[in-house]
């Protein structure tokens, strides 16, 4: 390709979002000069169906459930009242449970404030917090953050050695929608086994993220947890990281979530644009499909 025909590419496929110091340049790619017009239609197919789900179509229909992950970050949007209050009102929560920890007025068993925190998660319950808490996290944080995200022993060995001694000042969040999967179980037994042998109360140490009415949010309920966050069944564990599941993580951890929450909707609102070339989710869609 002739450095003239570059120079055209560069210019005609770079997008630039400059409100969020965003660019994505896909001129490199080999693709046709007619590629775009050939998946104009797949493209408008595909910005209609994005439509029809955020406005409440049933996505999975044997279960009759709507996938909402985008209304968490613009309740605004929901299709109803209830599930508009169901966010805003876990924000909250989930905002003042961690200013209270920060204060001290949540404090462990032993009335020593937190320091630490264990994050018991599998699949998207653990990547969504981790990818949040490494990438925005900081030396700083109030509470410095571990996870453990599988059944494996000898990672639970090498995240408990880290730990050290520090059990009496670590707060627990165990992450499960239906509070069954057994590689999650598995960390909250073995990590309520090393509060035992140090004689404390698991339970003043813990804090559950489920379902309602789930096994887990029963037994939090029964052994007197600290406090019990929602998992909404209209959100998939992939894509709950905007949710309690890793909202909670992340405003321990002392991340401003609001500005976390309003920098995503910015994001949605630039890639809602039906037109291929302005829109850098298409972008990438169009060239991983290319």
């Amino acid at each position: 390709m002739m450095g003239s025909d570059l120079w055209r590419r560069f210019q005609e496929y770079l997008l630039s979002y400059d409100d969020l110091g965003f660019t994505i340049d896909v001129s490199r790619m080999r693709f046709a000069d007619n590629f775009f017009k050939g998946m104009e239609a797949r493209a408008q197919a595909a910005f209609a169906a994005m439509r029809e789900l955020e406005a409440g179509a049933i996505a999975n229909p044997d279960e009759k459930r709507m996938v909402g992950h985008y209304w968490l970050r613009a309740p605004e949007l929901t299709p109803n009242e209830q599930l508009r209050t169901e966010i805003t009102e876990t924000n909250k929560q989930i905002k003042q449970f961690a200013a209270d920890v920060h204060s001290g007025k949540i404090a462990s068993a032993t009335g020593k404030p937190f320091r630490q925190l264990l994050s018991i998660g599998i699949g998207g319950s653990a990547l969504g917090p981790q990818f949040v808490a490494d990438a925005l996290g900081g030396a700083d944080d109030p509470l410095k953050i571990f996870f453990l995200d599988n059944t494996d022993p000898d990672g639970f060995d090498r995240v408990f050695a880290q730990l050290g001694d520090a059990w009496a000042t670590t707060l627990v969040v165990v992450i499960s929608k239906s509070g069954g999967t057994k590689e999650t179980r598995n960390g909250m037994l073995e990590t309520a086994a090393r509060y035992k042998q140090r004689g404390l109360e698991f339970g003043q140490h813990a804090v559950a993220v489920t379902g309602d009415g789930s096994e887990l949010d029963r037994y939090a309920t029964e052994h007197g947890w600290l406090a019990r966050f929602p998992m909404f069944d209209w959100i998939g564990g992939r894509t709950s990281v905007m949710s309690a599941v890793g909202l909670l993580s992340a405003a321990l951890q002392g991340i401003d979530i609001d500005s976390f929450l309003a920098g995503a909707a910015a994001m949605d609102r630039h890639t809602r644009v039906p037109e291929m070339k302005s829109n850098a989710a298409m972008l990438l869609a169009l060239m991983w499909h290319y």
